[in-house]
């Protein structure tokens, strides 16, 4: 599993804007979860960090909503908020992280299954250092991007207290801007509790109005960036730039389907293939392949109103130099200013392992 930088946090930032201009209070609950459980072994290279069970805290804020903007109904009317983690991982060489997150809660069964993402910053108090902690390979730098999944059933005992319990997974990574970045994944148990304070105002719920959606094929254009390192330790950060082309179609008020082309300018891939063919001639590298690629690319996107969470699949077209094989994948977030202008924040992976943290700017024409 790899992912992600900012996704739910770029989401919850729109949103806080529209809330702050609607002159109605919104009720709110606080909640704790305690989570114990595995490390998942998604690579060889991290099995010396396998060490105990890890377990944490998860410390939440949560907004309600109640429909008085479309997409809140078109989801049945999910909440929104913030979330403290704390998760230690048993083992001496990756230490602890403490985690910041902005959430998204959406509920099922009679609101009793909830299901929650969140997308977030964590710092490790003991990243990789080449002379005091070379056996951390997966977390390279203090600062990670942070993703948690929980999922839970609650269950009302008083007006003011729901108990909880499901499964939670957590995923910290770097997002290759600084090596070494193996990443670590967490899957765990919960229990918690849920207070909802008293004497707050309650709305109606807004019913939904169902009206079809659809939109022509349009074309996209967008241009993206950002800095990013070379497995290789040692080889430094260098700035990559993507130029992308596509049409997208949107077939409902949540779903757009795209397809398109895009090529890749990433610089750290020159310099791994000078250092290459000098270090390890057995590789085969010769040192003058060509460092750009050409990939093509199918997606789709969710909207939620003026957002959109933006996944593809791509395959290399062109593809001289080999690098995690020719099939990647991104999963980002598109916030749309107006009918014209988006803006980008990504993180492009093949397989598990994460590439880049993309942010961008495209029009829509």
């Amino acid at each position: 599993m790899h992912k992600r930088v900012v996704i739910v946090l770029f989401l919850l930032c729109t949103s806080m804007v529209m809330h702050a201009q609607e002159p109605v209070k919104k009720p709110f609950d606080v909640d704790i979860n305690y989570f114990y459980g595995n490390i998942i072994e998604h690579s060889k290279d991290i099995a010396h960090l396998i060490t105990a069970h890890p377990r944490g805290l998860i410390l939440s804020y949560s907004r309600k909503t109640y429909g008085l903007n479309e997409w809140e109904r078109r989801y049945n009317y999910p909440d929104w908020g913030f979330s403290f983690m704390y998760q230690d991982f048993g083992n001496e060489f990756v230490g602890e992280n403490y985690s910041l997150f902005g959430h998204y809660s959406f509920y099922f069964l009679n609101r009793k299954l909830q299901f929650r993402v969140a997308q977030g910053i964590a710092y490790n108090n003991r990243p990789f250092d080449i002379e005091n902690n070379k056996k951390n390979n997966a977390f390279g730098s203090n600062l990670l991007s942070a993703t948690y999944l929980l999922l839970n059933y609650k269950q009302q005992v008083t007006p003011q207290i729901h108990l909880q319990g499901g499964l939670t997974l957590t995923h910290y990574s770097n997002g290759n801007v600084r090596a070494p970045n193996t990443s670590l994944n967490t899957i765990a148990a919960n229990i918690g509790v849920v207070y909802t304070p008293k004497n707050q105002e309650i709305p109606a719920y807004i019913p939904l109005e169902k009206i079809s959606y659809k939109e022509p094929i349009t074309f996209n254009f967008a241009l993206l960036g950002g800095a990013n390192e070379s497995d290789r330790l040692g080889l430094g950060q260098h700035p990559f730039f993507i130029a992308s082309a596509f049409v997208d179609k949107r077939i409902s008020y949540k779903s757009t389907l795209q397809a398109g082309v895009e090529v890749f300018f990433s610089r750290f891939l020159k310099e791994q293939i000078e250092f290459e063919a000098i270090a390890f001639p057995q590789f085969g590298t010769q040192g003058d392949e060509d460092w750009k690629r050409v990939g093509v690319f199918i997606g789709h996107e969710l909207r939620f109103g003026r957002v959109a969470f933006q996944t593809q699949v791509g395959y290399y077209v062109y593809y001289p130099y080999d690098f995690e094989g020719r099939v990647y994948q991104r999963v980002g977030l598109k916030r749309y200013f107006g009918d014209h202008f988006f803006g980008i924040v990504s993180v492009k992976a093949h397989g598990a392992k994460a590439e880049a943290v993309e942010f961008g700017i495209g029009y829509r024409l």
